[in-house]
């Protein structure tokens, strides 16, 4: 018997891959062999199921790994006649590439492939792409009569959102007003995977009275653990920042404000699991309507025409407006606190599909990790921990489907970091920036991002920068998963 799953050295175990989306089966077996190899290397326990996770969701990038190899072998085993497996094209669409020289070959791939899909009709990749699931974050793809759940990705609607207060920087140069700010920020949101707000405390908006949370039967089992989940933040790189916002003449005007420098909250973070079990459900689900090769299969897709691509798109959407509104309530209870009414506030989300002219054509857009830039469009693309963030205005580019950069992209993934970067070294490039970290594994450490002023530089076609926001006190969550 297996007793891997009873020892401190292995803490995770397969009742917790099960609950976590594994099948029963062999491929626990193989996974709780792996997580004692993982372990007996130092690995804590977010690290192995992050590990995990990604092997699960896209085991063909890790066959030849030496310990996750014969699990990710496993999973990728043909499970269905090859006559049944839809043919895709031999030579993929054109994909203009914006950075190509910051992007690694694999993400590269992973957006060919979705060029290669039959009802595929135009793409476009962005500055700060790395791989991801299904397609590559800073992927753009445009479908023809089909939504594609793993191009949206698992967090839905992840949002930046932005409020610019009355108030002057010096806030931050008092230290009684600097912790009064800290203490509004600790304790007006909830961070990390499964954060609610208990029955007394939890947040108030139209989206928990919806209509469509009767829709479906799996939108009316999430209802509930959405209305305790309005109003918190995620994990990974989802944050809560204060800082200063600069602005000149023409950001002003278009954000109605007068130019100069003042005090801004800046928020990122999802559906948190209103949006993941949303993904779960759907992704599996397309992958059962629209067989694919095996490499291919996270690509899988719903035709619009079917009750099941109705069913999404009612549930994507849903999604979006209860993403917004924790964003709201986040902004709003943050506004009580500070005692002051914004002077305006700008907001945008990624991980979605929209419906769109492209060419004539009403295509499905799917922007995994790229921000709405159609012409006149406000916009936000963060920085990092130690880097500044912008407001931007679209330029409506068609070659990029109006998209631009969501961020500015990893260059290490998660596990990388946590083997390389100290925490020192992290500490020390935010205190020299005068940056205050509340919460934040060294997963997110200023330098696993590439620099956001580089990866703006080389898509000056697509937006224009309006204004420079520099963080002052940064609030995210310790417990070192991703959810983006």
């Amino acid at each position: 018997m297996d007793t891997s799953e009873h020892t401190p050295e292995t803490p995770v175990t397969g009742a917790l891959l099960i609950e976590r989306g594994w099948a029963a089966g062999p491929a626990i077996g193989l996974a709780l062999h792996a997580v004692a190899q993982l372990a007996a290397q130092g690995a804590e326990k977010g690290a192995i199921l992050s590990t995990l996770d990604a092997v699960h969701d896209a085991p063909e990038w890790y066959a030849t790994d030496p310990v996750l190899g014969a699990l990710a072998r496993h999973l990728t085993r043909p499970t269905v006649p090859e006559s049944q497996i839809v043919q895709v094209r031999e030579a993929p669409l054109d994909v203009p590439i914006w950075g190509r020289g910051m992007i690694d070959d694999a993400a590269v791939e992973q957006i060919r492939d979705a060029m290669r899909l039959p009802v595929t009709v135009a793409g476009a990749l962005m500055p700060d792409a790395h791989v991801g699931y299904g397609i590559p974050i800073g992927g753009v793809v445009a479908l023809e009569g089909a939504v594609a759940p793993y191009m949206v990705g698992v967090d839905i609607a992840c949002r930046m959102m932005m409020s610019i207060y009355p108030i002057p920087p010096s806030i931050f140069d008092n230290p009684s007003s600097r912790d009064g700010v800290r203490r509004a920020m600790r304790e007006e949101t909830r961070f990390g995977v499964g954060a609610t707000f208990d029955r007394y405390h939890r947040r108030e908006h139209e989206v928990n009275d919806d209509p469509d949370w009767r829709a479906t039967r799996l939108l009316a089992q999430l209802q509930e653990k959405g209305a305790a989940q309005l109003g918190t933040s995620g994990s990974g790189n989802h944050f809560v920042d204060a800082g200063v916002l600069e602005v000149g003449e023409a950001g002003a005007t278009a954000l109605g404000i007068e130019p100069g420098s003042s005090m801004a909250f800046m928020s990122h973070s999802g559906s948190r699991g209103v949006g993941a079990s949303i993904a779960d459900h759907y992704s599996k689900l397309a992958q059962k309507v629209t067989t694919l090769p095996q490499k291919m299969r996270h690509l899988a897709w719903l035709p619009m025409s079917s009750e099941e691509g109705q069913e999404y798109w009612l549930s994507m959407n849903l999604a979006g407006r209860f993403a917004s509104a924790c964003h709201h309530t986040i902004h709003r209870a943050l506004a009580k606190r500070m005692g002051e009414r914004p002077l305006a506030q700008v907001e945008n989300h990624h991980n979605f599909a929209w419906r769109e002219e492209w060419n004539g054509r009403e295509v499905y857009v799917h922007r995994k990790g790229a921000t709405p830039a159609h012409r006149g469009v406000l916009g936000i693309i963060p920085g990092s921990q130690g880097h500044p963030s912008y407001i931007v205005r679209g330029l409506g580019s068609e070659r990029s489907l109006n998209s631009a950069s969501h961020g500015a992209g990893r260059v290490m993934s998660r596990t990388a970091a946590r083997n390389s970067i100290p925490k020192r070294d992290r500490d020390t490039w935010l205190r020299e920036m005068g940056i205050e970290l509340l919460g934040g594994g060294v997963d997110e450490a200023p330098q696993v991002y590439k620099d956001i002023r580089q990866v703006l530089a080389v898509q000056s076609d697509l937006v224009e920068q309006l204004a420079t926001f520099t963080p002052k006190i940064v609030l995210m969550s310790d417990d070192g998963r991703s959810e983006d």
